[in-house]
């Protein structure tokens, strides 16, 4: 489909249909109390788009049920009856029940994270869900201390390249865990101390928190290498969904288990920890020390080789697409 500067009554959205996707014209949303307007420029592609696809993880309520995408980029262009109006012109990312994949998007305003003047708009579409996910884990649900050691599972990923990153900023020894050697060097220069495969889990040293990307294939070898009072907490299941516990090691070691996903949260909890993520991570993301690597970018017209090229292995980093349109 031929891009065209979006007006009122004239939005580009991706759909989901029977299983498909296709582009379809919308009318721009106006924003209500609370809510701004944002003009897309990029938008990340995340496991769960893939599942709504195949019909099997709908949106929360109150979020579009058929226009996929849980993180954007772009620029506030309208505010609602009670926002700060001086929000529009800012370059801002951030997560969303769904409808990322278009050129507008409604977002409350308590959610938006000003994208740093330094940082790409397309480093920042495939920022929030990732770094957002990952701070959770780690910070709120790991309650990571310097100098413990965590192991990353699915360290190639969006939210694996964040997990390293912020453990690494928080001053832990990071494992990360991978299936490909030649992405070795790239999650060493993101701040991984050992980069190891599947095979090589039950060999490391006891770890004081798992952040679990892959499923049950990591979870059954990595529940045997716990630090007393370890945390696991679980936050993708792609290689499985169900696991042996070995009890007699969770008594043991007092270990915890625990699981997080930021989709069903309601905006009020969303907010704080979009707070908590603002106050930790923008600096660093302004000076460089915590990035986002790229694996691909598509224009929303290729939105199926997009979503192709996602749900193939061996990628490093985040897939976004390019929302933007020209005349």
């Amino acid at each position: 489909m031929a891009g065209r500067s979006p007006s009122v009554g004239d939005v580009q959205a991706v759909i989901v249909e029977n299983e498909s996707l296709r582009l379809e014209q919308r009318d721009t949303p106006d924003p209500a109390e609370g809510q701004v307007l944002v003009q897309v420029d990029f938008a990340g592609i995340n496991a769960a788009d893939l599942l709504q696809k195949r019909g099997v993880y709908p949106a929360p309520p109150g979020w579009p049920s058929d226009v996929p995408g849980m993180e954007l980029s772009g620029r506030v262009v309208r505010v609602g009856p009670d926002v700060d109006a001086s929000l529009v012109g800012r370059s801002v990312c951030t997560i969303v029940g769904g409808g990322a994949q278009a050129t507008h998007c409604i977002v409350p305003a308590a959610h938006l994270l000003e994208v740093p003047a330094q940082v790409p708009m397309d480093q920042a579409g495939g920022f929030p869900e990732a770094f957002i996910t990952a701070f959770d884990a780690l910070v709120l649900q790991g309650r990571l201390c310097a100098g413990e050691r965590v192991l990353v599972s699915g360290a190639s990923g969006g939210v694996g390249t964040a997990a390293l990153q912020i453990a690494k900023l928080l001053g832990a020894h990071v494992t990360a865990v991978t299936r490909s050697d030649s992405h070795a060097e790239q999650l060493r220069q993101l701040g991984a101390d050992d980069v190891i495969s599947l095979e090589d889990v039950p060999a490391i040293e006891p770890v004081d928190v798992v952040v679990e990307l892959v499923g049950a294939a990591h979870l059954s070898l990595a529940q045997n290498r716990l630090a007393p009072r370890a945390r696991v907490v679980v936050i993708g299941v792609g290689a499985g969904s169900r696991v042996d516990i070995n009890l007699l090691n969770v008594m043991a070691t007092r270990a915890t288990l625990t699981g997080s996903t930021l989709r069903s949260r309601d905006n009020a909890e969303k907010a704080q920890v979009i707070a908590r993520v603002a106050d930790a991570l923008v600096t660093p993301w302004r000076d460089g020390r915590v990035r986002v690597p790229l694996a691909a970018t598509f224009p929303l017209a290729q939105v199926d080789a997009a979503y192709d090229f996602f749900a193939r292995p061996g990628k490093f980093g985040k897939v976004v697409l390019d929302v933007r349109v020209t005349p």
